[in-house]
């Protein structure tokens, strides 16, 4: 089924750069004072090559974001400020992190390798949410520009038995390199070239199906680019046992980051929903006509610490609505919810995300799934609290703050060739961008 590969990852030089000074969140999750803020740590950061800032180039001349990335990309591998490995190789990557809102620490273990790209219709690798249109084109246009992959997809697989990890981390030794985040999450890195331990790697996962956690753009972004570069007709194989596997062509594979759904480490976070700029958003008649499908109870004042408590205590279907005029907690009435959602899979209809899409955001507020794919009034937040302040700084009509979805709705929905609405998860924490990159020339 899954098909890994060792590649020759070119890496930041650690007699150049600080790795501390260069690596980034990914591009998605970096804010406008993240990016500023990656600027200024060196000249090399790699947010110059991800997620460059627009108004340092110049359009009359035709520079752009992503031909000044490729710009980049290719002097800091001509001045040695990225080297390449000088063999293929895969990477242990762990995370050793503090679970946010708690005092419970985890670690949690992967690996990063080359992943062939499969359409989800050949049912190797299953996609979980809905995708945007702007975020792919941005991608396909950096890929297109530089011809390289800078951050991993991050893959979950199935193995209750640890057998994966068994092999990757029974005597790791000292880490190659690590580096602490803005998070507070430690990142470690192994490399591991020995051929035996890549085969038997690579003979573990063969039997493994795939579900994406994170990087679904930048996979179908992939996936749609490397069907331009496919053979007419595939190349002969010729069986080598000693042989390291490796892609049939450079853009049949994608860097990605490895994980066991069913280990500890696993942590998913919440992503709220921000809707801003509607033509004309009444509080009162929206908490009128949410009574037709859900029970709507007005909460004391207070922050979105206390309303995220209460929205805890909750084990079925709901949903925190914060106004200018206070907060509510919204629960789904099973009927309504159930005839109005009759048109989607089951597993679906149990879903807090499916009832607030369908819905709050598609038939009571009239953001259809075109208005939400293209984000015209909907913005998508980790931080519960600013997302509150938005509405109350004026900057948002309505906020809805909610629960995170499960792992087990996740590979149920997964698996059965379903998907979930856009931004549904928020795995923490997140796979940094630029310890490993993939150069397809």
């Amino acid at each position: 089924m899954a098909r890994i590969y060792p590649f020759r990852a070119w890496r930041y030089s650690p007699s150049g750069v600080r790795l501390e000074d260069v690596v980034t969140q990914p591009y998605d999750k970096i804010s406008p004072a993240m990016q500023q803020a990656y600027y200024q740590r060196s000249p090399y950061n790699l947010v110059r090559i991800i997620l460059g800032l627009p108004e340092l180039f110049d359009a009359e001349r035709g520079e752009s974001v992503y031909s000044r990335a490729a710009s980049d990309f290719r002097a800091w591998r001509e001045q040695g400020v990225l080297v390449q490995e000088k063999d293929p190789c895969i990477f242990a990557y762990a995370q050793r992190f503090q679970v946010p809102g708690t005092q419970i620490v985890k670690t949690r273990r992967g690996f990063i390798a080359l992943g062939r790209l499969h359409d989800y219709a050949e049912q190797v690798v299953f996609r979980h949410e809905q995708t945007l249109s702007k975020p792919k084109s941005d991608r396909l246009n950096l890929l297109k520009a530089t011809h390289a992959h800078f951050g991993q997809i991050f893959m979950l697989y199935s193995d209750p038995a640890g057998s994966v990890e068994k092999i990757l981390y029974e005597d790791p030794g000292p880490a190659e390199a690590e580096v602490t985040d803005e998070y507070g999450v430690l990142h470690r890195l192994w490399r591991i070239g020995d051929p035996a331990v890549i085969r038997l790697l690579s003979t573990a996962m063969a039997d493994k199906k795939l579900i994406i956690a994170d990087g679904h753009h930048r996979y179908e972004t992939a996936l749609n680019y490397s069907r331009e570069f496919a053979p007419a007709a595939p190349a002969p194989s010729e069986h080598n046992p000693s042989a390291l596997p490796q892609p049939p062509y450079p853009e049949a594979a994608v860097m990605m980051t490895f994980v066991n759904m069913d280990s500890d480490g696993l942590v998913i976070l919440p992503t709220h929903r921000v809707v801003h700029s509607l033509p004309a958003f009444d509080p009162a008649a929206f908490a009128r006509a949410a009574e037709e499908f859900f029970t709507v109870d007005a909460l004391p004042g207070g922050d979105a610490g206390d309303y995220i408590a209460k929205l805890k205590q909750e084990t079925h279907p709901a949903f925190v609505a914060v106004t200018r005029a206070g907060a509510l907690l919204l629960r789904s009435k099973p009927e309504p919810i159930a005839a109005a959602l009759a048109g989607l899979p089951e597993r679906q209809r149990n879903l807090d995300l499916s009832h607030l899409h369908s819905i709050v955001l598609d038939r009571l507020l009239s953001l259809d799934a075109e208005k939400v794919r293209e984000q015209t009034n909907l913005r998508y937040l980790r931080d519960a609290a600013e997302a509150v302040e938005q509405v109350r700084r004026g900057e948002a009509d309505v906020t809805f703050l909610t629960n995170p979805v499960t792992m087990e709705q996740l590979r149920e929905v997964a698996f059965a060739g379903d998907v979930m609405p856009q931004k549904s998860t928020d795995f923490f924490p997140k796979l940094l961008s630029g310890l490993t990159i993939y150069a397809l020339d």
